[in-house]
């Protein structure tokens, strides 16, 4: 059966599940996405019953099909923060998405004020009491770039929008998030990327993921250039290692998180690669001869490729299902999203998420601390006394 259709499979089985035990494992976990996504039953919950999740970059690629995939539940309203609000509003329209079951509010990844101006807005909406989610989606990729864009903050771009932005919203909406997260299902998620494991096919492509000291992160990128500080590493800039780098921060800081606040807030902090599509807004900033032929590698060298459909509906499996709910999780799947050397010629279960292992260095908790550390420094965050008190600290950096 092709496995878009096959995907689509469950809402009406969801409720009991969600009242089973959660269970955990290294292996794989969760009910078949069929099982997820069968049978419509777009049970017309009102907007108040309805649980909101917030998705970063909501008006294309993965976080447009994610948001398709739980707005066609008739179980949440999404919440899509977006750059484009115009585009936004333009692709619900065409998708067709009801218009109770989605808001569209601007959110500026590259500017850190309009960062914080989202989320006070949000949490002040009538969308905040519902709060079931977060997806830390939105990305940005300048694979041939050889000199340095920045933030309005001053941060390398890609550093900047990936990460920093999403670790500061992250920050900002966790305690409302955390309410009630001991006893329903709350979850955190930052997509990753193959890219930024070295330990995949698709991360031994240089220039590869390497955080080094972390000297540019630690000094803000100050008075950088192509030579100097723009990069995490503070070496020379090289665009498409940029974006590596923001991936394998995103991953470290997702496992920071969950050391930190897992336990003391019953929030569920995840990662996870849907596998690569290759025919997605991501790559607009390559040449037109890599976009006609990164589909094809994908689909027949390293057996990456997915569609926006069936990596929406992975990731919006993550959000519905109860099962995946270890700490700092990995999530990947069998049949692109894989990638690990000695799993290439094992196709697997496309439907069913596992815990992936990521990098020597996206192991590090170490360096995840530092990542933390630094990251809350530069974009000036402190947390409130409540959560203060919820924070445990790696005794390594207390």
């Amino acid at each position: 059966m092709n496995a878009t259709k096959s995907i689509r499979s469950s809402v009406n089985k969801n409720n009991n599940n969600k009242k089973k035990m959660m269970r955990s494992s290294n292996h794989h976990h969760g009910l078949q996405i069929n099982s997820l996504f069968n049978n419509n039953n777009n049970n017309n919950n009102s907007a108040k019953n309805k649980q909101t999740v917030v998705i970063t970059g909501a008006s294309s690629g993965l976080g447009l099909y994610t948001t398709k995939a739980l707005v066609e539940t008739g179980n949440y309203v999404v919440i899509m923060a977006c750059r484009n609000v115009s585009k936004a509003e333009q692709k619900a329209k065409e998708l067709g998405f009801p218009s109770d079951s989605y808001s569209i509010m601007e959110c500026e990844l590259a500017d850190l004020d309009s960062v914080r101006s989202f989320g006070k807005k949000f949490l002040a909406s009538k969308y905040a009491s519902n709060f079931s989610a977060l997806i830390c989606n939105a990305a940005l990729y300048l694979p041939n770039a050889t000199v340095p864009t920045f933030t309005k903050q001053g941060f390398e771009e890609c550093v900047g929008v990936n990460h920093l932005a999403h670790h500061l919203l992250a920050l900002m909406l966790l305690e409302k998030l955390s309410v009630n997260a001991t006893k329903e299902q709350k979850r955190l998620i930052i997509v990753g990327s193959v890219t930024g494991n070295t330990n995949t096919l698709a991360g031994q492509v240089p220039p590869r993921a390497n955080l080094g000291d972390m000297v540019g992160l630690k000094t803000g990128f100050r008075n950088a250039d192509r030579n100097k500080n723009a990069m995490i590493d503070g070496e020379r800039f090289i665009g498409a290692k940029a974006y590596k780098d923001s991936k394998l921060c995103n991953m470290l800081d997702v496992q920071e998180m969950a050391r930190r606040y897992g336990q003391s807030t019953g929030v569920q902090f995840s990662t996870m690669y849907p596998g690569c599509i290759a025919e997605s807004d991501l790559f607009r900033n390559h040449t037109p001869f890599f976009q006609n032929l990164f589909p094809i590698i994908q689909k027949y060298v390293t057996k990456g490729y997915v569609s926006e459909t069936e990596a929406g509906l992975r990731l919006a499996s993550l959000i519905i299902d109860p099962q995946y709910s270890e700490q700092g999780a990995y999530w990947s799947w069998k049949g692109g999203g894989d990638q690990l050397m000695d799993n290439y010629w094992d196709s697997g279960n496309r439907e069913i998420a596992f815990n992936n292992k990521p990098s020597k260095e996206g192991r590090d908790m170490k360096k995840a601390a530092a990542v933390f550390d630094y990251s809350s420094a530069l974009v000036d965050f402190k947390p409130s006394a409540t959560m203060k008190s919820k924070e445990m600290v790696p005794a390594s950096v207390a």
